[in-house]
C-alpha cells in the first residue's frame, strides 16, 4: 500500500537542478495525454517506462492488497438480447418506471370475479331461504311479513330490535295453477233464432230492381245466430256452471265448450239474477261404457281473506281467444259501479278491482288466488282506462249460489225511495227561479210525483223546492238522492221545502223501491 501512495511534496519545492527539469519536460512531450485504469494497479504515470512484457509475465508479480470499492445503488437497465455483441459500456440505461398493465384484461378479470361472488351468494341465499323468511309452503299470494321481538311490549327505550322479512317475489306457480284450472274453465256462446222481416218493400219489384235483393243478404229465418259469448267455470262435477247473467241474457240456446271434448254441450239455464249479474247453468256429463264421466271443477275460495296487493290470475276467452291467461294484483276492494243497459241499470257493490287484463269475452271467468281457488267472477272493465277491471267477490256468490241452482228468487236488497222525480234548481233560468219565488238558485225542485208512493201520500207536490233534509242543507238533486239512500227503509225523514214562496216542513216515511215495483207488476198482470 505504501507503493500506491504518491508523495507530492517535491511539487512545491523549488527546483535545484534546472537541467533535470528540462529533461523531464522533453520526456513529457513523448507521453500520451490520457490514461485508462483497469483494476488495482497504479493509474498515475511512472517515472520510467519498463519494456513491454507479455501478459504471462504478470503472473509472477507480487501480491497486491485490494481495497473494496464503495458500494453503489444499482440502476436498472434494459436487458440485452441473448447473443448480443454490444459492449457493456454501451448499454441503454433507463428509468425504473411502473409496469403498464392491460386495462381490458383487468376489467374482465374483475367482472368474472364479481360474477362468481354474486352467483355464490344468490345460490346460498336461495338454499337458506334468506329472502323468503323461511316460508317455503304455498301461500295465497300475499306479501308475508314476519316480525319478531325479543321483548314483551313496546321496543322503545328497551333496546329490543324488531326484524321483518317480506316475500316480494313474483309468483312462480302460475303455470301449475293454469294447468289445474283450465279443464274447469268453459266457453259459453248464446244464440237466438233469426226472424224474417215483414217489410213490404222486399215484395216490391221496383225496390228490388234498384236496391238489389237485400233479403238474400240477411240470415234466413229460423237459423241460429250468435248473440253473445263469454266464459264460465264448473263448480260441481255433475255439470253446474256459474257465469254472468249478461252473458246469456236473451239467449234461446246456450252452448258450452269444455276442454277435452270435441263437441259443445247444450246448457240449461237454472236461475239468474239481473241485479247481481249472476247465472247458473247445467250441462249433462258424458257417459262412457255405462260410467258417467265427471267434470273437472274449481274450488270456491274466500274473497274476504284476500289482501290488497295479492297476486291474482284471470282465465277467459277474450274476443274468442280461448283460455287466455292474464296475471295481476288485487288493486282494491269494496268498489261500487253502475252500468246503464237497455234493460235497466246494474248497480254493482262490493266488487274486487284488479289490474289483470280483462276484455269482452272474459265475463263470467274465474279470478283465482295463488292457491288455485276462485275469489271472484270477472265482470266488467273500464273501457276508458287501462288495468281497471272488476270482479264479483265469492262472498256475494256464496250467499246466492244455492238459490240460483234451485231457481229460487233471490231477494233484492231494499232500496229506500220517496217516489218523486227531481231536478236541479241551478239548471233553471232566471225567470223560472223568479216564478218559484226563490231567494237563490239552490236546492232540488220536484218535477213529478208518482201516485201511490210515499211522496204522494205525504202531500209532496210538483214544483215544490226541497232545501233541507233532517236539518242538513240540500244543494241539488244528486245530493238529495244520496242522503235518501243513506237511510233505511221505514225511516221517517223531515224535508224542508218552499212552496209558493213559503217555507214549510213535510215528513215522509221511506219505502222499498223494489217492493213497490213488484206490486205494480202484479197489478198489471191482473
Amino acid at each position: 500500500m505504501e507503493d500506491n501512495k504518491k508523495d507530492y511534496s517535491d511539487f512545491f519545492k523549488p527546483s535545484q537542478d534546472e537541467p533535470n527539469r528540462e529533461r523531464e519536460e522533453d520526456n513529457k512531450q513523448d507521453r500520451p495525454s490520457y490514461y485508462y485504469s483497469y483494476g488495482p494497479y497504479k493509474s498515475a504515470p511512472q517515472e520510467d517506462y519498463p519494456e513491454e512484457r507479455s501478459p504471462s509475465s504478470y503472473s509472477s508479480a507480487e501480491p497486491v492488497e485490494v481495497t473494496a470499492p464503495r458500494p453503489l445503488r444499482p440502476y436498472p437497465y434494459a436487458q440485452e438480447p441473448a447473443g448480443s455483441q454490444q459492449p457493456a459500456g454501451s448499454r441503454s440505461w433507463q428509468v425504473n418506471e411502473p409496469k403498464k398493465r392491460s386495462s381490458a384484461k383487468g376489467m374482465f378479470a374483475a367482472f368474472m370475479a364479481g360474477a362468481l361472488v354474486v352467483s355464490s351468494l344468490m345460490f346460498a341465499s336461495d338454499r337458506m331461504n334468506l329472502f323468503s323468511g323461511g316460508n317455503t309452503g304455498a301461500s295465497s299470494g300475499s306479501p308475508v311479513a314476519a316480525a319478531t321481538n325479543s321483548g314483551t311490549g313496546s321496543s322503545s327505550g328497551s333496546g329490543n330490535v324488531v326484524g321483518a322479512a317480506y316475500d316480494i317475489s313474483r309468483p312462480g306457480s302460475v303455470s301449475s295453477i293454469v294447468q289445474q284450472a283450465s279443464p274447469a274453465v268453459v266457453k259459453i256462446e248464446s244464440y237466438v233464432t233469426t226472424k224474417r222481416s215483414n217489410s213490404s218493400l222486399y215484395n216490391d219489384p221496383f225496390f228490388r230492381y234498384f236496391f238489389g235483393d237485400q233479403e238474400q243478404q240477411q240470415p234466413k229465418a229460423g237459423t241460429k245466430q250468435q248473440s253473445g259469448m263469454g266464459t264460465g267455470f264448473i263448480f260441481e262435477k255433475s255439470g253446474y256452471i256459474i257465469t254472468n247473467q249478461h252473458v246469456i241474457e236473451g239467449a234461446e240456446e246456450i252452448q258450452v265448450t269444455v276442454e277435452g271434448y270435441d263437441k259443445p254441450f247444450t246448457a240449461k239455464l237454472l236461475g239468474n239474477s239481473f241485479d247481481l249479474d249472476l247465472a247458473v247453468l247445467k250441462i249433462e256429463p258424458a257417459t262412457e261404457n255405462g260410467v258417467t264421466k265427471d267434470f273437472s271443477i274449481l274450488p270456491i275460495g274466500d274473497s274476504s281473506s284476500m289482501q290488497i296487493g295479492d297476486w291474482v290470475v284471470a282465465i277467459g276467452n277474450p274476443y274468442g281467444f280461448e283460455h287466455t291467461v292474464t296475471v295481476g294484483v288485487l288493486s282494491a276492494k269494496e268498489r261500487e259501479i253502475s252500468i246503464q243497459e237497455t234493460s235497466g241499470t246494474r248497480n254493482y257493490k262490493h266488487l274486487l278491482q284488479t289490474d289483470a287484463s280483462i276484455n269482452p269475452g272474459n265475463s263470467g271467468g274465474p279470478l283465482l288466488n295463488m292457491n288455485g281457488e276462485v275469489v271472484g267472477i270477472n265482470t266488467a272493465v273500464n273501457a276508458e282506462a287501462q288495468g281497471i277491471g272488476f270482479a264479483i267477490p265469492t262472498s256475494t256468490i256464496s250467499e246466492v249460489i244455492d238459490s240460483l241452482k234451485n231457481n229460487v228468487e233471490i231477494p233484492k236488497e231494499p232500496i229506500p225511495f220517496i217516489g218523486a222525480t227531481l231536478a236541479n234548481v241551478a239548471d233553471l233560468d232566471a225567470q223560472s227561479v223568479k216564478e218559484l219565488q226563490l231567494d237563490k238558485a239552490e236546492g232540488a225542485y220536484v218535477q213529478d210525483v208518482v201516485i201511490g208512493t210515499p211522496a204522494f201520500k205525504s202531500g209532496l207536490k210538483k214544483y215544490d223546492v226541497v232545501t233541507s233534509m233532517d236539518g242538513a242543507a240540500i244543494t241539488n238533486s244528486s245530493d238529495m238522492v244520496a242522503k235518501i239512500q243513506a237511510k233505511k227503509v221505514g225511516d221517517k225523514v223531515s224535508f224542508g221545502i218552499i212552496r209558493d214562496g213559503k217555507a214549510m216542513t213535510i215528513e215522509i216515511t221511506l219505502a222499498d223501491k223494489n217492493e213497490y215495483l213488484k206490486q205494480q207488476q202484479q197489478q198489471q198482470q191482473q
